[in-house]
């Protein structure tokens, strides 16, 4: 059996893990996120490596650390997980009525025979929402669903009310692209490492 660990403390991402019964370990990434990258693709590919970087850095023999990282973005403006709830109101009053993507990147870090290997991808899923009143997006920040995730919603949550639409992988969306991470995983799993 394969070590394998999940760098991040997110539920969902660890809910989606062990959806398609992968057996595996939290240890969250702790070290500071810096990112000189300004495209999405590249932030949440950075982003996602350091964090599985930064977990293997703690770990011996051998190993396969997941990492992933998710933003919003909305007419080049990128959103992460808002501050406040003012921050969060904002947000989704500029999502409201229109298209905007759900960007997440996964890295791969896997150590055998005391050598280290990476991979990073991404995902982009395009996101429709309704439009919405001042009492809605009010009404949903009250439910404190928003404070931790990217754009200030989760897909899966009391929000799906307001998603007319979406392009691409829904599990993007929720955080971690489950087929495409799987596709890249698989070989790790069963084959040596």
């Amino acid at each position: 059996m394969k070590r394998v660990v999940l760098a991040s403390a997110s539920p969902r991402r660890r809910e989606l893990l062990a959806l398609v019964g992968v057996d595996f370990e939290v240890l969250p990434s702790t070290g500071e996120e810096i990112c000189n990258e300004t495209e999405p693709a590249g932030i949440v590919e950075a982003l996602a490596l350091q964090k599985a970087e930064n977990t293997a850095g703690l770990l011996s023999g051998d190993f396969i650390v997941i990492g992933a990282d998710t933003i919003v973005t909305k007419d080049g403006t990128v959103l992460g997980k808002p501050a406040d709830e003012g921050q969060a109101f904002k947000m989704l009053s500029g999502l409201q009525g229109g298209r905007h993507q759900v960007y997440s990147g996964v890295a791969l870090v896997w150590a055998e025979h005391n050598r280290r290997h990476s991979k990073k991808f991404h995902v982009m899923t395009e996101v429709e929402v309704l439009p919405m009143t001042e009492q809605q997006i009010l009404g949903y920040i009250a439910s404190g669903d928003c404070m931790d995730k990217a754009g200030a919603y989760g897909i899966q949550g009391c929000f799906a009310e307001y998603i007319c639409g979406i392009t691409g992988d829904y599990y993007n969306v929720v955080g971690l692209p489950v087929s495409k991470l799987m596709q890249e995983l698989r070989p790790l799993l069963d084959g040596p490492l």
